[in-house]
């Protein structure tokens, strides 16, 4: 079972993650003026994946704003009314349309508040649809999070469920630098995507409720293996979790939940319990996420592995269109049991 959210008084819904990032979203620009959404479709269509349904009719055109399909425009756009002092939120419905604004966002919002002595703070937003699994092809299906996170002043958070997604909404909307919101698209929850993935609902407070950066989530509990995962591949997780307690096997599920800042200790103190380490990610296998994971427990302490870790991620390959070739290269629960199974007899 996944663990229950935190309660904080009050009443609660079960909501999806769209739904639960909007709560958020519309709570945050009743308070401030000055925070406002740009984007493809955002206004109108209310977000491919539903992300802004009901804003425009609210805050009107001039706080819900529906641009060309430029996001090397609008980024740019938002980037200099967040260093002049609005609070712009950026929607861009795939990472991969990240490609043609790379100089805005990592030469500019990552870099001006530190460039400027702190002069000149950059409060942007972005909310990033990621991940494959519907046959979208490589340039609709890549997750990239390793890329961006690789460039200092950027804050990243990966929610994998509704409570999270609300929580880690407010945080961003709060904080004063650039700061990336991603979802996998396969948990969102909301237009043709469904909700297939039942476990990224979850009951959520009405009230506003701040989840801080760098505050990993142990989902359950575990004594032989650790999972550690993020977005997606934590519900991929709690499905292995499943089928290995099935043969005896007790694993642990830890969900890293922001990428920049990562909180390794409390990849530590998992790892040190169970002595063993598997890594899901759906990003690519060379300088990614799971590299960083094991990298923090071959710097702190190597010893506390019995056998070593496994790595389940997306081969260096371009997503494939086909599905069987797709599926081959996305992870999912039967990659995850393997590769437990796998540090389980090596040890």
């Amino acid at each position: 079972m996944a663990q229950e959210a935190p309660s904080t008084g009050g009443s609660s819904r079960t909501l999806t993650m769209a739904r639960a990032g909007r709560e958020a979203v519309i709570a945050e620009m009743r308070k401030d003026p000055n925070i406002f959404v740009i984007g493809e479709d955002v206004a109108k269509l209310g977000g491919v994946f539903g992300t802004t349904v009901g804003m425009a009719a609210e805050f009107g055109a001039e706080r819900v704003i529906d641009t060309p399909i430029s996001e090397t425009g609008f980024i740019g756009i938002a980037t200099g009314a967040a260093m002049a002092g609005m609070r712009p939120i950026v929607e861009i419905a795939f990472v991969d349309f990240i490609g043609v604004c790379f100089n805005q966002i990592f030469n500019f919002a990552a870099k001006t508040h530190y460039m400027s002595g702190g002069q000149f703070k950059v409060p942007l937003t972005m909310m990033i649809g990621y991940g494959g699994g519907y046959n979208d092809a490589a340039q609709h299906s890549q997750c990239l999070i390793g890329t961006l996170a690789h460039v200092p002043g950027i804050r990243i958070v990966t929610p994998a469920d509704a409570y999270d997604a609300k929580g880690l909404m407010h945080t961003c909307l709060r904080d004063d630098n650039l700061t990336i919101w991603m979802v996998h698209k396969a948990i969102w929850g909301l237009g043709w995507l469904g909700t297939a993935i039942k476990t990224a609902m979850a009951t959520v407070p009405e009230e506003e409720y701040a989840i801080p950066f760098g505050q990993a989530r142990i989902w359950r509990e575990g004594t032989d293996v650790t999972l550690v995962g993020y977005g997606i591949t934590v519900h991929h997780s709690l499905q292995a979790a499943e089928k290995l307690a099935a043969e005896g096997i007790s694993a642990e599920v830890l969900d890293l939940r922001t990428i920049v800042p990562m909180d390794r200790d409390a990849i530590m103190k998992s790892v040190a319990k169970t002595g063993r380490l598997v890594v899901a990610d759906e990003d690519y296998m060379n300088c990614g996420v799971t590299a960083e994971v094991l990298a923090t427990i071959a710097e702190r302490n190597p010893k506390i592995l019995k056998a070593p870790a496994v790595r389940v991620a997306n081969p260096d390959i371009p997503v494939p269109f086909s599905r069987p070739m797709e599926n081959f290269a996305l992870p999912d629960a039967d990659k995850i049991v393997a590769a437990a199974k796998a540090t389980l007899k090596a040890s």
